[in-house]
């Protein structure tokens, strides 16, 4: 049994049957024909009007240095599953397929495809839950920071979360994801290690409670910290003892001639709103208006909107458990579903068809638009077939009301899906997580409405097709060969 603390090959990160499936293929000599598939989901979760897109770096990383190491092989010989030639196969495998997506950190929508993944049938074939693992995870905890984040309503917001995420793994790339989302820093030291995140805490309760007294506690703190004095107040009493103690030492330091950049309260107990109300008041009257109050304490968007609906005075958030596990609603349902194989080296479309409407797959290979007005607001998506061009599109058909056609005057067109990886190898470096979180921002500010935005009944974006695509579409759907 291998150790988790050495060094973890990602590759066998992967669903048996995507083995069992890849021999087969071999087997039958199958492995080398092209295919595509896509990754989209399906639902945005907690009835949002978007999804934020992240964990594309995470899977170039893993497509660039994908291989099976002799232990990884010897492991599979010995569940008697696999052709010998198959095992050698894995043993010299690297990855040499192409990949599209959106960049990071844009808005996505359900139903079209935010990757799409064209390579040897048996290549991808087998790196399927890899990329949904990261797809999922990511872009459910970007989706919430970012829900998080507009209900903060421009205020700070940090990560708290390691110490409640899944693992080491979810708490780091949770971190990043959060990140991404919006939030201003992380508490957890890795993430800023590996990804250039700000890190920031302050202290625990256990540090007031190893002195014998709160106002010692808060005074060795402040000795230690005089620039990052934000003094944790709820031990013992907030508003009898905490708030007093911390104003005292706020004072002591200005006599000593230290003024602190940043300064202040911590609450992480009791009614936040009532709390943050009073203590404002108790440290403006001292005359420290500019110290800062955080609160922390499972919050989430609901909890910081009715929190600041009842006038709580607070500068900055701490959110850890209901943001790191997405509580509300913990599962992004993200899937990777075959959309087209070569036949005599034409790429025919494949479709899924089910009793479930929201389970029929778009098929084919196609290109991603997304319009917008003269405002430079974003009105649509749109799924046309590879060889169309925006020129000649002079109409948009809504899949759901077909009979329903947007004439395109006016509109503009831009192809969100981009080749990240051509014949496995990557065509760009990775990208600085500032200029992703900052492309989520712009899009949020300019181009989504705001009504995509509301928490409660948010309007609905559509993603139409082209009637060439609409058409093909309905022909499979017909039982038709195209």
């Amino acid at each position: 049994m291998k150790s988790m603390n050495g060094p973890r090959n990602v590759a066998m990160m992967m669903d048996l049957y995507e083995l069992t499936m890849a021999n087969g293929y071999f087997l039958q000599e199958q492995s080398k024909r092209k295919v595509a598939f896509d990754v989209f989901y399906r639902r945005n979760p907690d009835g949002a009007g978007f999804a934020v897109f992240a964990g594309l770096e995470q899977i170039l990383e893993y497509l660039e240095n994908m291989h099976f190491s002799p232990e990884d092989v010897e492991y599979l010989r010995s569940l008697h599953l696999f052709d010998e030639q198959f095992l050698q196969y894995l043993a010299d495998f690297r990855f040499h397929g192409d990949v599209y997506a959106f960049p990071e950190g844009t808005v996505m929508y359900p139903g079209e495809p935010v990757i799409t993944v064209i390579a040897d049938l048996v290549e991808a074939q087998m790196i399927e839950t890899e990329l949904l693992a990261q797809v999922n995870h990511q872009s459910l905890i970007a989706t919430k920071a970012n829900r998080i984040v507009r209900s903060a309503k421009g205020r700070a917001v940090s990560d708290f979360g390691a110490r409640r995420a899944h693992n080491n793994d979810a708490a780091i790339y949770g971190a990043r994801a959060c990140y991404i989302g919006g939030v201003n820093g992380t508490a957890t030291v890795a993430a800023g290690q590996d990804y250039g995140i700000p890190v920031g805490g302050t202290m625990a309760h256990s540090w007031v409670m190893f002195y014998q007294d709160e106002l010692t506690a808060f005074r060795r703190f402040a000795e230690i910290y005089p620039n990052n004095c934000i003094l944790l107040v709820d031990t013992y009493d907030v508003l009898d003892s905490g708030v007093p103690h911390a104003i005292q030492v706020f004072q002591e330091m200005r006599e000593k001639g230290i003024h602190s950049s940043n300064y202040g309260i911590r609450l992480d107990s009791g009614d936040l709103a009532y709390l943050s109300r009073q203590a404002r008041k108790m440290l403006d009257e001292a005359g420290f208006p500019n110290a800062k109050i955080v609160v922390s304490n499972s919050l989430d968007e609901f909890t910081i909107h009715s929190i600041l609906h009842q006038g709580g005075c607070i500068d900055s958030f701490g959110v850890g458990e209901r943001m790191i596990t997405a509580r509300s609603e913990p599962v992004f349902g993200a899937v990777y579903k075959l959309c087209a194989v070569e036949e005599n080296g034409v790429m025919k479309p494949r479709i899924k068809i089910s009793e479930n409407i929201e389970k029929v797959t778009n098929p084919g290979l196609k290109k991603v638009y997304r319009l917008y007005n003269e405002e430079g607001h974003s009105i649509a998506d749109l799924l046309a077939k590879p060889d169309e061009k925006p020129e000649d599109i002079d109409f948009l058909i809504d899949p759901i009301k077909p009979w329903k056609k947007l004439p395109t005057t006016g509109l503009y067109f831009k192809e969100i899906q981009k080749l990240f990886m051509r014949e496995g190898e990557r065509l760009y470096p990775t990208e600085d997580i500032q200029v992703v979180r900052d492309r989520l921002r712009a899009q949020l500010e300019h181009e989504v409405w705001q009504e995509e935005q509301r928490f409660e009944n948010p309007h609905r974006h559509y993603l139409d097709m082209t009637r060439a695509y609409y058409d093909e579409k309905m022909k499979l759907l017909a039982g038709e060969t195209i």
